[in-house]
């Protein structure tokens, strides 16, 4: 049995009776999301564009690479152009996927679709009314600075970075 308890406006909460695999039944209370696609923008010369916005869960801004929740019927590929263009300014002539990965399967269905993004030419920003986010390019060097000081703490940035740029972090 699924109960949907809340509605809002990007996702649901349901609360549903399951039987685990051990046969023992629960109460399992699951954050339902339609997906997002998220995106490594890489520039020509192999800067990274990363995006910096405020966070109201964690009460700070944050850098992350672009991502959005997918439109109604939109493809994750779509969605990761538009979104790339919207939030960083570039447009890209191509996105190559690359993972789909969970990131809180314990609660949340959410799938977030990976791209990078490559072929950036200059654009412009085009945000929601409710966004302030800043656009800025990091060399590989600065990125793993980043990382090991706590500046990039983002789960789906992280996840991405590495997935994209693997050794060239770890170095």
């Amino acid at each position: 049995m699924s109960e949907e308890v809340f509605k809002g406006c990007i996702f649901s909460v349901t609360r549903d009776e399951i039987v685990l695999p051990s046969g023992k039944k629960a109460v399992r209370d699951i954050v339902r999301h339609p997906g997002a696609a998220i995106i490594v923008p890489l520039l020509p010369d192999g800067r990274v564009l990363l995006v910096r916005q405020y966070r109201f869960a964690t009460g700070q801004n944050i850098w992350e690479i672009p991502a959005g929740t997918l439109d109604q019927d939109e493809s994750p590929e779509d969605c990761a152009l538009r979104e790339v263009e919207e939030e960083t300014g570039y447009k890209a002539s191509s996105v190559e996927f690359i993972a789909t990965i969970w990131p809180s399967p314990g609660y949340c269905d959410e799938q977030m679709h990976l791209f990078v993004a490559r072929g950036l030419t200059r654009s412009e920003q085009n945000l929601d009314e409710d966004e302030i986010i800043e656009a800025h390019s990091f060399e590989t060097e600065q990125l793993r600075d980043m990382i090991r000081n706590g500046e990039i703490a983002d789960a789906k940035t992280l996840a991405g970075l590495f997935l994209v740029m693997g050794e060239r972090l770890v170095a």
